[in-house]
């Protein structure tokens, strides 16, 4: 147990090899800053509570006004989340600038006090930037900086177990104990992982700030090597440009997520999650590209390398287009249709101009309600001459079944499963629609289980629901009107009751005969409406980290969801597992990205040096310009090499030498375990892709593959280690004479 030099009521809680960062000239000021925001908080919280217990205890009622209620809990219930959310460490440092004494601390959020003191700024506001941009090169107008290192206590609060400052002028440098020579910020980076991404907002580097800041028109791509901090900057920039981006911070409505956060995998997913809610977000809506698609929960990696090289080109996606087309061809010969008033004929051209009435873009089964009424119209401009109600004409034409069958036939509902499926079914059907294929290559993407789906299909059913739109869309329209109707006729006989019984002078409630307020009366939340698909956008941004991944007709999921083309890209090239070859800007072109700006980080501030030195020559052998980082740290603890028998004893000792942090068993899918140790993860390197542990056990790399593929996974799964990397191998003679021992220190 660490002995602390300040009492238990303080927010510093300092080791004792830190007693002479406690020194009262150093740390009074912040002390009376915490007992402010402290206090700030909890009448916050007690005022918040207050008024949303209020809110709620209010008449729900109707229409705007129900509406307006619910988004009032939605804010306040989200402003509670957040300042419940942290204790002082909402506090992420302070600073000093040249035209005043009196230091601004930085926040999470922003904060002020009961008589409107500014306690904290925002860390995404304009006059947090020198806290993370100022550098010595270029201060930004600053004398110092400090930044606090929060750890969480027994108790569950957090108290400041360290704290680093900066200056900027020889003035500043006079009687300060506690100046930052990167040395400590440096060593607070090996501190042990956990099952979670770790907060990493009060040592962002400038480097890293200016990325996040940078404005959210068109693409910008985030490059750089294992450690370098890109995710830790596409979360941090997400957060930034919904509270700085107007396009994107719709904070009245709830329902509306402008920003879509795609990662590679669930566990990625699982492991960042914590990041935006505490960085004051909880609406971004976050994905896989598989749960973009229903069919991507079960679908499995395509096993043919072909058949998923045809399949990921964004021509085949295009086909999609060309086989929906096929079910929009009108007739090519007439129809006579028979009513109780007169025989109409329907020919060819008048089918052409019905089927020409749907608005461009109109998903197939939605439009297909367009299509009937402007055959209707046609039919009933047929029998312009006989003298009978329009109602009475439309009934007889609707309820002809000769008619009914024939547009069924020529406009029918359809499935989208279905309609890919029948590309790997129907030989002649594929042809039509893809006739740039050569035989061979369309014979190879026949299937005896055209509905076994696997990733290489996804793309194409995400095409193709997007194209079709719902096929339950016309029933819904048609419950919608007989819903409308049902209620404006309810709402006429109650009127009339009204009127009845209104004695006024002025008679008043004949004002209720208006159409405006008969639609104002009428109750739209009785209406039936669609499950909203949140995925299915449209998103404002799109943020997608290992970009690189993804092929050309994954490209276009994403592209269909973000209209406005804005994206971050964030990725390595030297991490793609099936090449890339081109530049960034020149995939990005090919697949509609235009004018990418691209954005470097070259500072491995995760992985040691002791690892990179054992990983870099492993992807140079495959990719000799690979962009490898620098690290800037050492561990001490050398890569050690062993057999695969040790592997028990390897992981029981970690355990048992670290009480905290976590572990990874990286090896190929054949050689997972089947059961788990606690702080242990057992997984694949495609799946380790984007985490980070402080133990990596590698089992036989070699048998990762060869080629690009098996480099990669190879240099992926070594650059997770934060701390210690073991490569164990089943073949004694590949074991070198390297000790297990100097792997497991205590710390």
């Amino acid at each position: 147990m660490p002995k602390f030099s300040s009492s238990e009521t303080s927010a510093f809680a300092l080791p004792e090899h830190l007693a002479r960062k406690a020194d009262p000239k150093l740390i009074s000021a912040d002390e009376q800053q915490f007992e402010a925001i402290q206090t700030s908080l909890t009448e916050q919280i007690e005022e918040l509570s207050a008024r949303l217990d209020a809110t709620r205890k209010q008449p729900g009622g109707r229409g705007q006004a129900a509406l307006d209620r619910d988004q009032e809990i939605h804010r306040i219930t989200a402003r509670l989340r957040a300042l419940r959310r942290f204790g002082l460490d909402v506090c992420l440092g302070r600073m000093v600038s040249a035209d005043s004494s009196e230091p601004v601390y930085v926040g999470r959020l922003g904060l002020t006090d009961s008589a409107g003191r500014r306690l904290l700024i925002d860390w995404r506001s304009p006059a947090a930037e020198p806290f993370f941009g100022a550098t010595h090169a270029n201060p930004m107008g600053l004398v110092s900086r400090r930044r606090y290192r929060w750890t969480r206590s027994a108790g569950g609060d957090s108290r400041i177990s360290d704290y680093w400052d900066e200056v900027f002028t020889p003035e500043a440098l006079e009687s300060n104990a506690a100046l930052d020579d990167q040395s400590a910020f440096i060593a607070s980076l090996g501190s042990s992982r956990s099952p979670r991404m770790r907060d990493v907002l009060g040592t962002i580097q400038a480097d890293q700030d200016q990325i996040i800041r940078a404005g959210s028109r068109g693409a910008l791509v985030v490059d750089g090597g294992p450690g370098t901090g890109k995710t830790v900057v596409a979360l941090h920039r997400t957060a930034y440009l919904l509270y700085s981006d107007p396009r994107l911070n719709h904070r009245g409505n709830h329902r509306r997520s402008d920003v879509l956060f795609v990662g590679p995998h669930q566990p990625y997913l699982a492991y960042v999650a914590d990041v935006l809610p505490s960085l004051g977000e909880e609406g971004v809506q976050t994905c896989t590209l598989r749960d973009l698609v229903p069919e991507g929960a079960t679908a499995v990696v395509e096993p043919d390398s072909e058949v998923a090289r045809l399949k990921s080109s964004v021509g085949m996606v295009k086909a999609i287009e060309s086989a929906v087309k096929f079910y929009e061809a009108p007739p090519t010969e007439g129809l006579e249709v028979e009513t109780p008033y007169a025989d109409l004929w329907l020919s060819s051209e008048d089918w052409a101009e019905a089927f020409d009435a749907a608005e461009p873009g109109t998903p197939h089964n939605e439009a297909r309600d367009d299509v009937w009424e402007a055959l209707l119209a046609i039919l009933v401009d047929k029998m312009e001459e006989q003298d009978i109600a329009e109602s009475l004409l439309r009934r007889s034409v609707t309820h002809n079944a000769e008619l009914r069958t024939a547009f069924t036939k020529a406009w029918p509902l359809l499935e989208y499963p279905a309609l890919v499926a029948d590309l790997w079914r129907v030989p002649a059907y594929l042809k039509l629609c893809a006739p740039w294929l050569q035989p061979a290559e369309a014979a190879t993407l026949q299937r005896e289980n055209p509905e076994a789906w696997t990733t290489a299909d996804l793309p194409l059913l995400d095409a193709a629901r997007q194209r079709l739109g719902d096929p339950e869309a016309s029933r819904r329209r048609r419950e919608r009107i007989a819903t409308l109707a049902a209620e404006r006729d309810l709402m006429d006989r109650v009127v009339d009751d009204l009127i009845a019984a209104d004695d006024s002078e002025n008679l008043e409630m004949y004002m209720l005969r208006g159409d405006d307020m008969r639609e104002k009366l009428v109750d739209g939340d009785a209406l039936p409406a669609a499950d909203p698909d949140v995925l299915a956008g449209p998103f404002a941004h799109v943020v997608v980290d290992e970009a690189q991944e993804l092929t050309d007709a994954e490209w276009r999921m994403l592209l269909l969801r973000c209209p406005s083309r804005s994206f971050t890209v964030v990725g390595d090239r030297a991490q793609a597992r099936h090449g890339f070859t081109e530049s960034w800007e020149e995939r990005l072109e090919r697949v509609g990205l235009g004018a990418a700006t691209v954005a470097g980080l070259s500072i491995n501030y995760r992985t040691p040096e002791e690892v990179m030195a054992a990983a870099e020559p492993v992807i140079r052998q495959a990719l000799p310009d690979a962009n490898v980082p620098t690290s800037v740290r050492s561990s001490g603890i050398p890569v050690v090499h062993g057999e695969t028998t040790q592997l028990s004893t390897i992981l029981d000792n970690w355990q048992e030498s670290n009480p905290e942090g976590v572990a990874c068993v990286i090896s190929s899918p054949e050689a997972i375990a089947r059961t788990q140790q606690e702080r242990v993860s057992w997984l694949t390197p495609e799946l380790a892709k984007g985490l980070e542990f402080d133990l990596v056990v590698l089992i036989d790399p070699e048998e990762f593959g060869a080629g690009i593929e098996g480099a990669v996974d190879r240099y992926v799964a070594m650059t997770r280690a934060t701390q210690q990397l073991v490569i164990l191998r089943s073949t004694p003679e590949s074991v070198s004479d390297q000790p297990l021992q100097p792997l497991f220190t205590a710390r």
